[in-house]
């Protein structure tokens, strides 16, 4: 006769979801929101600069960073979503300046983990 093969108990749904388990809640959602908006390298680098520096012009974050502006653009387009960074128009430019209290929020979120 052969050998029987025992396979190791199932843990859970595939995926990690178990049955019954709680689900994320506001404060999660959140916390994945924010970190999302942080999740490239340029969005990371231009919270830092924005921060150091009170405000930038977009031309000056280009200046600064090896990306094209239409790229800059984007990036500041997602961490304005987010709430991370405000955007004032004053013709022809735009300044940047970070959101204190989105900030704040993220280190409180990132602090409870």
């Amino acid at each position: 006769m052969g050998a029987t093969v025992v396979s190791p108990p199932r843990r859970g749904r595939p995926g990690g979801a178990r049955h019954g388990a709680a689900r994320p809640g506001p404060i999660d959602r959140e916390l994945s929101r924010l970190a999302k908006a942080l999740g490239h390298p340029a969005r990371v680098a231009i919270v830092r600069m924005l921060i150091e520096s009170g405000e930038c012009v977009c031309g000056d974050i280009v200046g600064r960073l090896p990306l094209a502006q239409a790229t800059v653009s984007q990036h500041l387009k997602v961490l304005k979503e987010a709430g991370l960074v405000r955007g004032q128009i004053d013709p022809p430019r735009v300044c940047y300046c970070i959101n204190p209290e989105a900030v704040k929020k993220l280190k409180t979120l990132v602090g409870q983990i």
